[in-house]
């Protein structure tokens, strides 16, 4: 069987013992992106003949006895925000029309060098600053479940491509909640690494303390097989983790027999829509049954998570967003001076959100005010750390909501503070630098909910084997608008 809806570790099999074939694979999976992304959008560029040429030489590969790797022929997306060398790298932004660059990201390397086949490159937020994919300078993507609902952001093209069966896999990039939060609102699984686990270099940097690259996909065995693929030391990034890490694929059946799960009691009050809290309890339920020891944890400083996060995400991004200046590369609007050309080339180049968050950064960098803001937000963000640490003494992961709320309408939400709320319950992870997934538990008004699963740095083993387990204790499925075959997520 060639074609769309298939599990990434049953393609690599089949691909690697050359008993199908991966041009075909690919071809089916361009064949769906053709048919549904002018609905969904997910995509700023899709890459077929390309695809089609790797995916022939993979087929050859195989031929010929030579080895393919773990991802052999397995269709994957990309995220706008990653360098592709001889492929436009956007950030959904105008600020970098034309840029295409002369190198790849690590990530991008070893997802080639496991023998996947890349499709496109896939739309997000500008600059990975939002929570609905409604900020790309290229129009906003929908979900695939319901095509009148945002996909959640800022890798929302990423979770829809994966959602919409036009990849089984796809890379995102997560600041605050920017691949757990789509994940949720998709019906995918969604996973932010320890920081430092995933090589950072050739991202395109927002807040380089907090970002981090991770994968999608439509379960956590795919999720497994692509974050080994990805995991690793990187001498080309400086806060990579110099050890190499432990395999996660091989412990889904390990079971959560005597595991400690807390439940996160700030992330399950005002603020979380009622029917999100249930499915969250009834995860808990599904992991005590399964063995595990389910008790109730308090990790008070998360409460204060969203006001750190947006004095520090800024504050990096003014910095590092200075590179765009009109010189070097990218969009440039000429004026007399030099002075004048960058000012009118950053305001035709920049939106609104992206704007918004540098000028808030500029300004807690700024003298006389660096100590009472960007100062006091570091601080809080070491009480959340040490909040984490207290938690993590008395449990082996912790459980909460993902997001508030199932995916909200398109242009629902048109308040910036309103939309910041919609990370509440992801922000503390990158804060910390700890690992954490979001995956479907159920639904909420037929949408999908997402349970997030969080665990300490270096925690991907534990945080991974109770994802195994609850997704084999989840509900029933989304029906998608998009329809996977079956017309729910396999």
């Amino acid at each position: 069987m060639s074609g769309a809806g298939r599990r990434a570790v049953d393609i690599a099999r089949a691909v690697a013992a050359g008993e199908e074939s991966a041009a075909e694979i690919t071809r089916a999976h361009l064949a769906r992106i053709e048919a549904h992304e002018a609905d969904v959008h997910a995509f700023n560029v899709v890459t077929a003949e390309a695809a089609v040429e790797r995916a022939e030489a993979i087929d050859r590969a195989v031929a010929a006895g030579e080895p393919v790797g773990p991802l052999a022929g397995v269709p994957l997306a990309v995220k706008d925000n990653l360098a592709t060398r001889g492929v436009a790298t956007t950030c959904s932004s105008r600020i970098l029309d034309g840029w295409v660059p002369p190198y790849d990201a690590t990530v991008v390397q070893r997802i080639a060098a496991a023998g996947a086949v890349t499709v496109g490159k896939t739309n997000l937020d500008e600059f990975a600053m939002g929570s609905s994919t409604e900020n790309s300078a290229f129009g906003p993507t929908r979900n695939p479940v319901d095509l009148d609902r945002v996909p959640g952001g800022s890798s929302g093209g990423s979770a829809a491509a994966v959602a919409a069966d036009f990849a089984p896999l796809a890379l995102g990039s997560d600041t605050g909640g920017s691949i757990r939060q789509p994940a949720a609102f998709c019906g995918v699984v969604g996973v932010k690494p320890t920081y430092g686990l995933v090589s950072r270099y050739g991202l395109v940097a927002f807040a380089s303390s907090l970002d981090q690259v991770g994968p999608f996909a439509n379960d956590v065995a795919d999720a497994a097989l692509l974050l080994d693929a990805i995991a690793g030391p990187d001498p080309a990034d400086a806060t990579s983790i110099p050890q190499p890490p432990e395999p996660v694929l091989g412990h889904l059946d390990d079971g959560v027999a005597g595991l400690r799960v807390g439940l996160v009691t700030e992330l399950l009050g005002d603020g979380i829509a009622p029917a999100v809290v249930a499915r969250v309890r009834e995860a808990a339920d599904a992991l005590a049954a399964a063995g595990a020891e389910v008790v109730e944890v308090s990790v008070p400083a998360v409460t204060y998570g969203l006001s750190a996060y947006y004095l520090i995400a800024p504050a990096e991004a003014s910095s590092n967003l200075a590179r765009f200046d009109g010189v070097r590369y990218g969009l440039r609007v000429d004026a007399p001076t030099t002075n004048e050309m960058m000012i009118a080339t950053r305001t035709a180049g920049f939106g609104d959100e992206v704007k918004r968050r540098i000028m808030l950064g500029t300004y807690a960098l700024s003298a006389g005010y660096y100590d009472a803001f960007y100062g006091k937000a570091q601080k809080v963000r070491t009480l959340i750390a040490r909040d984490f640490a207290a938690a993590y003494e008395r449990a082996d992961v912790l459980l909460s909501p993902t997001a508030p709320t199932p995916a909200f309408a398109l242009g629902a939400i048109e308040d910036p503070l309103t939309m910041y709320l919609n990370d509440i319950c992801t922000i503390p992870t990158n804060l910390a630098g700890h690992a954490a997934m979001s995956l479907p538990f159920g639904t909420a008004d037929d949408l999908p909910v997402g349970v997030q699963v969080l665990a300490p740095a270096l925690g991907e083993v534990p945080l991974f084997r109770t994802a195994a387990v609850l997704e084999a204790a989840a509900p029933a499925p989304a029906t998608f608008a998009v329809a996977a075959p079956g017309g729910t997520r396999p």
